[in-house]
């Protein structure tokens, strides 16, 4: 064989190989990733992310509701006339022992959040700071900050994008600045949260 004849037999090999990957992802469409689907269909993205429907988690959509989840790294949105619904990747808690499960409502919103951590936080690396304010570079809070009824436990914004998708908070939710951004606005106080 000559060298162009190996060439083009290893394009086509290439080529062949790489068919069933993007016939695939041609399964995809945007109403796979945005679309309300019923309740008894489930949905996988390539991120992974589990189609779930509030109905199997809360008796009504009330203010609006928001279910992480800490297994398929997601948050999901619903507001309270049900009519908008968002999928957003997340950070999640580093250990199980760091991740707490169950009911919980959104108590206070905050723009620009400062950040303390917590005595376990600082047990764990003395290095931190007592306190960092809103604004700071670093600061671990993002922009935007939805404080739960559990103390210390928020949905927050991170300027470390490469924490989303990955198990890397002390307990908290992330999302991407320009994410939390737009949920914050969509959320009222009093909606509804759960973590599975």
């Amino acid at each position: 064989m000559t060298k162009t004849n190996r060439r083009t037999v290893l394009l086509g090999a290439t080529a062949l190989l790489a068919t069933p990957s993007v016939l695939r992802a041609q399964e995809y469409t945007a109403e796979s990733f945005g679309g309300v689907t019923g309740p008894t269909e489930t949905r996988r993205n390539t991120s992974s992310f589990h189609r779930i429907d509030w109905r199997d988690h809360f008796n009504s959509l009330g203010a609006g509701i928001i279910i992480a989840d800490t297994t398929s790294r997601a948050l999901h949105y619903w507001s309270g006339d049900g009519s908008d619904y968002r999928l957003y990747p997340t950070s999640v808690p580093m250990t199980d022992e760091l991740t707490r499960r169950g009911y919980s409502e959104i108590v206070r919103k905050q723009e620009g959040p400062s950040w303390t951590p917590t005595a376990n936080m600082r047990e764990r690396d003395p290095t931190l700071p007592i306190r960092m304010e809103g604004g700071e570079p670093g600061n671990p809070l993002g922009t935007h900050a939805m404080y739960l009824d559990w103390p210390a436990y928020l949905i927050h914004g991170t300027h470390d994008t490469r924490k989303i998708g990955r198990r890397s908070s002390s307990g908290c939710i992330g999302l991407y600045n320009e994410k939390i951004a737009e949920l914050y606005a969509l959320t009222a106080i009093g909606t509804q949260v759960r973590l599975i």
